[in-house]
């Protein structure tokens, strides 16, 4: 299914940023801006960006892996890459400007308004509460040894390694959730070490999580980040969705890694309905 949202145009960004810049009729803009990251598909997710300016919100959906000049894999990707498409965003707007992270664009978007104050809410779907070791390869095009998913000023940060690549299926598909917590369980000085310092964020924080996560713990990791952010935090969590929430309307993403993910097409749905009018509501978009 294609979704036929009403938007003004869109047009590619290349650059500092690769992406696609989605823009809102005028009679339909907000003044808001969103920044849009997938997970660790690599895909740049223009579906979401356009479902954002069908309702007011110049949106930029940014690649940050696996395009030109990046590294091949999700290993040591330069934050500098995303506070650069909230530059892109913020210099069209004159409103609040969100990022919206799924996954691994979760735990970017998190740990980039630590970093950037101009950022003033995240959506983060499916979060972690922590920097985790990389996903494939680096510039270098070798996988190992492990190294952060992320640097800032060409500094690596701290990260939590991944015990193995080996999961346990569920209807033939590999499930980490196990991985995840038998690497949290292993390395647990390096789980604080590499906790995201959300206490210091001034953005306001929407943390959507499914209790049936086959990815990885993403309803354990919202309530830490509950529990150490600031008082802008608002969490929702449903017990039996999973790791891949859709909005109301969008079209469930295809590709990405074949892996089980989780919750069932009803409770997914019911999550994403609730977040999107928390996400309406908190940057003032239009219905």
């Amino acid at each position: 299914m294609v979704a036929n949202w009403e938007i003004a145009g869109e047009r590619r960004v290349t650059g500092a940023v690769r992406g696609v810049m989605v823009h809102p009729v005028r009679e339909r803009a907000s003044g808001t801006g969103v920044v849009v990251m997938a997970g660790s598909s690599g895909r740049v997710d223009v579906e979401r960006a356009r479902l954002f300016a069908h309702h007011g919100a110049v949106s930029l959906a940014v690649g940050y892996f696996g395009g030109p000049g990046e590294p091949p894999g999700l290993c040591e990707v330069p934050l500098e890459l995303f506070t650069a498409a909230v530059t892109g965003v913020v210099s069209c707007v004159s409103g609040a400007v969100g990022m919206v992270g799924v996954s691994k664009g979760a735990e970017a978007a998190l740990v980039t308004a630590c970093l950037d104050s101009r950022v003033d809410m995240v959506t983060a779907f499916a979060p972690s509460s922590m920097v985790w070791a990389n996903l494939g390869a680096g510039r270098d095009g070798r996988s190992s040894p492990q190294r952060s998913s992320w640097t800032w000023r060409d500094t690596p940060l701290p990260f939590v390694p991944i015990l193995t690549d080996r999961a346990p299926t569920v209807g033939g598909l590999p499930a980490y959730r196990s991985v995840y917590e038998a690497s949290l369980a292993a390395f647990p000085q390096a789980a604080k070490r590499a906790a995201i310092a959300v206490e210091e964020v001034d953005a306001a924080l929407l943390l959507v999580a499914g209790g049936e996560d086959a990815v990885w713990p993403s309803a354990r990791f919202a309530d830490e980040l509950e529990r150490r952010g600031s008082h802008r935090v608002t969490k929702l969590m449903h017990t039996d969705a999973g790791h891949r929430i859709p909005l109301p309307g969008e079209p469930l993403p295809a590709g990405g890694q074949a892996m089980a993910r989780g919750g069932n097409p009803t409770a997914d749905a019911e999550l994403g309905e609730v977040a999107w009018q928390h996400i309406v509501t908190s940057l003032q978009l239009t219905p």
